[in-house]
């Protein structure tokens, strides 16, 4: 699980005291989220010492950047590089629950086994069971079309219905160009059916600008902003972060903490995920493992601003390939123990389901 950013000091620099008083420390700040003095670290410790003896420990561990002191005569927290050296080196991860793993079985494998349902249930239940913010990157479809569909829901809503050819099913909402008629609509879907379909997504958007040059005669200016809109939604270009990225549970993580700059800096956070900026980021943080990782703080740069930690881990498909991430976004004294399995158990079914559902579909 590292995330080679700093260097950490290593736990061979630590003789059993120091490590037993860091490992309390670091337990004791992720159960009550408080800064931990001598005098509790006395009464956890299994070794007879003194808080003067304890107190002259945090300060050698201080020194070594592993922890920080918030206020004057206040007991110490953990710094980034000593949760990091905490997660690498120390933290038990424990088993996902029979309740936990029964809980994440049925909410996912459950009602319409399309491939948004799946990964909207996903964040759902992780979010659920995790009492933080949940992060799910859906996976660029490169299936061949076969059918899509304009249905006019408001004047200004326009829901989207894809069919590909291995049956998954996407809908999608866009706001269409101003006065657009339920005819040029249908023209437009005419248009895409008959020149798109057995294309790919990813070939959609260079297949209909040529279209659309060798037949604008043909086509209204309404029509033609309506495919252009459509297209750029579904275009999988790595270069704009195009991926689809649902997000749960943000009042979860909002909740989390009550400084006023940390709620701002929160926010933040979310309007970058809502406006997706790097986002493409997720998938390139699970590059080259099959477990799950956890990014602390500034680690990321995507988080780094909110001071979060995010624990994520890759689902993939069939052959193996990673396709897609499901994660846990939260203030960085989660319990990582509890947090990182049921992550990768979430991930790991997702993986198989959609690979399962693949297989029957085709």
């Amino acid at each position: 699980m590292p995330a080679d950013t700093h260097t950490v000091p290593s736990l061979a620099e630590l003789n059993d005291r120091s490590r037993e008083v860091f490992r309390r420390l670091v337990e004791t700040y992720l159960e009550t989220g408080e800064p931990v003095g001598s005098r509790t670290l006395t009464r956890a410790l299994t070794e007879n010492v003194s808080a003067a003896t304890v107190r002259n420990v945090m300060q050698d561990l201080e020194h070594l950047g592993l922890l920080d002191s918030p206020h004057v005569s206040a007991g110490r927290v953990p710094t980034q590089l000593g949760l990091r050296l905490f997660v690498d080196g120390i933290l038990e991860i424990g088993d996902v629950s029979g309740d936990e793993r029964s809980e994440i079985e049925r909410t996912i494998s459950s009602e319409d086994p399309n491939l948004t349902g799946i990964l909207d249930r996903a964040g759902a239940v992780l979010s659920g069971l995790t009492q933080s913010a949940s992060l799910v990157l859906a996976p660029k479809s490169e299936a061949p079309i076969r059918h899509i569909e304009f249905v006019s829901l408001a004047p200004e809503r326009v829901l989207v219905v894809l069919v590909t050819a291995d049956g998954h099913v996407e809908n999608r909402i866009l706001t269409p160009p101003a006065g657009l008629t339920p005819s040029a609509m249908r023209a437009a879907a005419n248009f895409l059916n008959s020149v798109l379909e057995g294309r790919t997504l990813s070939e959609m958007r260079t297949t209909v600008a040529e279209e659309i040059a060798k037949n604008r005669a043909e086509l209204d200016q309404l029509s033609q902003s309506l495919i252009e809109s459509g297209v750029a939604i579904w275009a999988s270009d790595p270069t704009d972060g195009s991926e689809r990225l649902i997000v749960r549970g943000r009042a979860n993580l909002l909740a989390s903490t009550a400084d006023a700059m940390q709620l701002e800096r929160i926010r933040i956070l979310f309007d970058d995920l809502e406006r997706k900026r790097d986002l493409v980021q997720l998938l390139d943080l699970t590059e080259g493992s099959e477990g799950v990782r956890v990014f602390i703080g500034s680690e990321n740069k995507l988080f780094s601003l909110s001071g979060s930690s995010l624990v994520v881990s890759p689902y993939m498909d069939a052959d193996r390939r990673i396709i897609g991430a499901v994660g846990v976004i939260g203030p960085t004294r989660l319990n990582y123990g509890r947090i990182v399995p049921i992550v990768d158990y979430t991930a790991q079914l997702v993986g198989r389901l959609i690979s399962g559902h693949g297989k029957r579909t085709t």
